[in-house]
């Protein structure tokens, strides 16, 4: 059965979906920006930044569903620009330094709310 996770220390979603929804044994995360719970876009930051922000509100919408980074098996990260892939992929990196999950990149014609970076997660409670 399909269960809604909600965290506050995430930001609210920006339209009609939900942070993460769960079956028990896998979430599924939206996609994260660089939006900070207290909605700050930070959407002017380095690309390094944004990144290292969307990956915190990922982690904040995982644990409020009972994982951890190390459980995401796979990731999908948008790009407004894909020339911002090297400075993302340190931010990314740094963040899944054992064992990264699977990811593709891709460069997406925009991106909500003007971001340079959209990252989304799948990830085992199991």
């Amino acid at each position: 059965m399909k269960q809604i996770v909600h965290t506050d220390a995430a930001p609210d979603a920006v339209g009609a979906y939900s942070q993460a929804t769960t079956n028990g044994e896998l979430v599924f995360t939206a996609g994260q920006i660089p939006l900070t719970p207290d909605d700050e876009l930070r959407a002017d930051a380095p690309v390094a930044e944004q990144t290292e922000l969307a990956l915190s509100n990922l982690e904040s919408v995982l644990a409020e569903a009972g994982a951890e980074p190390t459980d995401v098996l796979k990731t999908t990260v948008f790009l407004a620009d894909i020339d911002d892939f090297d400075e993302m992929n340190a931010a990314y990196a740094a963040f899944f330094d054992t064992e990264p999950p699977a990811r593709s990149a891709v460069q997406a014609g925009a991106l909500p709310k003007g971001v340079a970076v959209e990252i989304e997660a799948v990830a085992t409670l199991g």
